[in-house]
Parts: structure tokens; C-alpha cells; sequence
């Protein structure tokens, strides 16, 4: 089983039955947890990429009623390192 974590941002929030909808969605084999952040509109997801992919996840939740409007990077890209300066000739 491997486990992942997909961050989505949503316009408007959930209505209720849209929320009845998602509490059915973690029947769903392969879904381990949702949580919704209501202060920044994020959902995230915890899912067994052995089973679902994060565009499935996605259409799950759309189906639920859930306006996704974007995915959110759980991390942040390294930063490029500086090339070396040439060397003094």
C-alpha cells in the first residue's frame, strides 16, 4: 500500500448534501481520510496510490458536490542552485 496525499483549493463552500456525499466517498476503497480547512478552502485527501490516482480522487470529490478549482503543491519545489563562478583565470 502506498499512501499519498493530494491538496485541493475550492471556490464555494460545501453544502450539506454535498458533505453527506463526501462521508459516503470514504467507503470508497482506496480513500483513507478526508479534512476540510474551512479558513483556507483546501480539502485534503489521503488515498492508496495503489488503487486511485490523484484524478480520480479529483472526480470523486466533484461528484460529491465539492467545487475544485486547483491543486495545491504539498511541497515546494528545491530551489535551482547558482551556477559556480568561473574559476579566476
Amino acid at each position: 500500500m502506498t499512501q499519498l496525499e493530494v491538496l485541493y483549493r475550492y471556490e464555494m463552500h460545501p453544502t450539506e448534501a454535498a458533505m453527506a456525499a463526501v462521508g459516503a466517498m470514504r467507503q470508497v476503497y482506496g480513500i483513507r481520510g478526508i479534512q476540510f480547512d474551512e479558513a483556507s478552502k483546501t480539502v485534503l485527501t489521503e488515498y492508496d496510490a495503489t488503487r486511485l490516482n490523484k484524478a480520480t480522487v479529483a472526480q470523486l470529490l466533484r461528484r460529491a458536490g465539492i467545487d475544485i478549482v486547483e491543486e495545491i503543491p504539498l511541497s515546494t519545489p528545491k530551489p535551482a542552485e547558482p551556477e559556480p563562478e568561473a574559476a579566476a583565470k
